[in-house]
């Protein structure tokens, strides 16, 4: 047993929606006291870094409403009930920007919001890109634009907070671990 480990003694499902499901748990502490954790459930999620054929990564820009801004991300999707992760990879990768891969390269996995969360994102890298020849219908509610930048400009939108979402700024810093290796 993991000395911090906290166990927990009872379970309520407070909300189920379509993508989440918030849960309040009493867990018995360490110290033998107890408490109350509020924790999000997720199906989980993927998310791709398409590296175009002149060393471009297409990015999407798109509106978020919790946030109450427009990011620039990279594709990304939740994971279907059964759904292998590479599956996902390619679906969302296809929806959202127009191209589609036979290479994707699993890279690494991170949760989001560890403190009250369950999410993982699984990240892949392809650098084999392929305009569709027929365009694929993806979320009916998500309207999203197609940017093609560098690893540099990326960095900026970095530091400009465009880009300010854990998912597309870990990917932005793997892509510059993986070029420096």
């Amino acid at each position: 047993m993991d000395k911090f480990e906290e166990r927990t003694i009872a379970s309520e499902t407070i909300f189920k929606g379509k993508v989440v499901k918030l849960q309040v748990d009493e867990v018995s502490l360490p110290d033998g006291k107890t408490s109350k954790r509020e924790i999000i459930k997720h199906p989980g999620a993927v998310a791709v870094i398409p590296v175009t054929k002149d060393n471009k990564i297409l990015f999407v820009e798109q509106y978020r409403k919790p946030l109450e801004k427009t990011l620039v991300e990279i594709p990304a999707g939740k994971l279907e009930p059964g759904e292998k992760p590479e599956i996902t990879a390619k679906r969302e990768l296809e929806e959202e920007t127009g191209y589609t891969t036979n290479e994707l390269t699993f890279l690494t996995s991170f949760y989001t919001s560890p403190g009250f969360a369950d999410e993982i994102i699984h990240l892949y890298i392809t650098k084999d890109l392929r305009l569709l020849e027929e365009e694929v219908a993806g979320d009916e509610d998500e309207f999203v634009d197609i940017l093609e930048l560098s690893l540099e400009e990326a960095e900026q939108l970095v530091k400009d907070q465009r880009i300010h979402d854990v998912k597309t700024a870990y990917a932005v810093l793997y892509l510059r671990l993986l070029e420096s290796k």
